[in-house]
């Protein structure tokens, strides 16, 4: 269930018509273990996840975001989390090459849906890849992630087959093992701004964390609070921000910079670590 949109009277913030892949969690559940938020002792409803699954797709489709689906696959019930499975730019796609075997089998599911719906250049990576969970494109440069997942000589290929400039990014907190739950962009750059982004500062390495100062010194700052909840997996079109709906302070900061927050209930999914973000791969291009 989605709650009422918080905006800031007077907001001048331009959102753009984004394209998203995703896939039900028709199989979802939690059975295996390969983060600190996974417990497989834990009950989880694989309604509920439907459930939360198809609010966040109608919200993107209310804001007037296309929204085209993959069907799950029996035993793949992190199959959810489709930015994990492809990076595109430009029409470009680079797929996924998972480091936990209990996934290995999604990328090529992710590969097939390309090839049969027009992507012709599909390249598949050689080091362990994982896509748009650790590849973030803020407009201008592609900042990658590593230290949980992501092998960092993936960061050289992404750069190779995507031709964009990428910068190494690395995670040190194990709850914040991908890029995108402690960092989102939410616009991105043009010819005359640099893009504005959200980020956990202790989820990263201290050189790391000089970096993104460097960056982006006018980014917002997540506290503990928004990134336990997974509040940094958020979704934003420049304009409208998907976030889970116990992140209020990352909200409040939102609004207060001219965004449109959107809540969304994640509760089911973040028992396996996911969340917005996790369940939605743009496609660009």
């Amino acid at each position: 269930m989605t709650s009422a949109p918080v905006r800031l009277a007077g907001a001048t913030r331009l959102g753009t018509t984004r394209r998203y892949l995703m896939c039900a969690p028709r199989f979802f559940t939690v059975e295996y273990s390969i983060n600190p938020w996974m417990d497989p002792t834990r009950p989880v409803s694989t309604d509920r996840a439907v459930a939360e699954w198809t609010a966040l797709k109608d919200t993107y489709e209310r804001l007037g975001h296309r929204v085209e689906t993959i069907d799950p696959a029996p035993g793949l019930p992190d199959m959810v989390f489709a930015a994990n499975s492809g990076t595109v730019i430009d029409g470009r796609v680079l797929g996924a090459r998972f480091r936990a075997p209990q996934r290995t089998a999604e990328a090529d599911h992710y590969r097939t849906w390309f090839l049969d719906h027009g992507y012709r250049d599909v390249v598949m990576p050689q080091r362990v890849n994982e896509a748009e969970g650790d590849l973030t494109w803020t407009g201008d440069l592609l900042l990658a992630g590593t230290g949980f997942r992501t092998d960092p000589g993936a960061h050289a290929e992404a750069q190779e087959v995507l031709g964009v400039p990428v910068v190494s990014l690395h995670l040190v907190d194990p709850r914040y093992y991908h890029l995108d739950v402690a960092l989102f962009v939410i616009s991105e750059a043009t010819p005359t701004t640099r893009a504005h982004i959200a980020y956990y500062p202790e989820a990263f390495s201290p050189g790391t964390q000089q970096a993104l100062r460097r960056l982006y010194p006018d980014a917002i700052l997540a506290t503990a609070e928004d990134a336990a909840c997974l509040g940094l997996n958020a979704v934003s079109d420049g304009h409208n921000v998907i976030l889970p709906q116990e992140a209020t302070h990352l909200a409040g900061e939102l609004v207060t910079h001219g965004y449109t927050v959107h809540f969304v209930d994640i509760t089911e999914l973040r028992k396996s670590g996911g969340g917005p973000k996790c369940c939605t791969m743009e496609l660009r291009g």
